[in-house]
């Protein structure tokens, strides 16, 4: 299953996709999508149509993206909230459904500390994903959230094998009674 990671940001937008095969995860493509000028809507037409682009080319099959932390400059965070709600519509958009993680969330889940620093999980990024060389700091944010959301999906994976295997030991147990009441 190929997971893609997006870290939304207006003049940057990293993304990061990565392969999950049981518990292996492997690197697959990583980079940043810059948009430049001062002519927001423009902007917003530039992050969609690369990412569009990105999605189509590595054709992933979920995708997760980081959650916006309000700070004190209202319209900076409304301006990331716009690139934000683009990270969100084009995967949407290819049918994918999306993840949505906290900053902290996505640190725990890779360093196992929600207050990591970026170097900490540049490193952990690296560990669990030897060789991979970052296009940048947002495409290394990204990566995080892929692996991230990859972590969760193995956990829902499992946790939904653990149920249909009680679901079939319940049904087997119930067939059992079933022939002992006609016997």
């Amino acid at each position: 299953m190929r997971v893609i990671g997006i870290d939304p940001g207006l003049r940057n937008l990293g993304w990061g996709v990565i392969e999950m095969a049981g518990s292996r995860l492997s690197h697959i493509a990583n980079g940043t999508i810059h948009s430049a000028g001062d002519e927001l809507a423009l902007r917003l037409v530039v992050l969609h149509a690369e990412l569009t682009e990105v999605i189509a080319r590595y054709t992933p099959d979920a995708a997760a993206v980081e959650q916006t932390f309000v700070n004190k400059d209202a319209v900076a965070t409304l301006k990331l909230g716009q690139a934000r709600g683009i990270a969100l519509l084009v995967p949407a958009q290819a049918g994918l459904a999306v993840g949505e993680y906290a900053p902290n969330a996505v640190k725990k889940a890779v360093v196992g500390v929600g207050h990591a620093d970026k170097t900490q999980v540049q490193h952990m990024v690296r560990h669990q994903l030897p060789g991979v060389q970052f296009d940048g700091p947002d495409a290394a944010d990204a990566l995080a959230i892929a692996i991230c959301h990859a972590h969760h999906l193995q956990s829902s994976q499992r946790a939904n094998a653990a149920m249909l295997g009680r679901s079939a030991l319940a049904a087997r147990a119930d067939q059992a009674r079933i022939r002992r009441a006609r016997s």
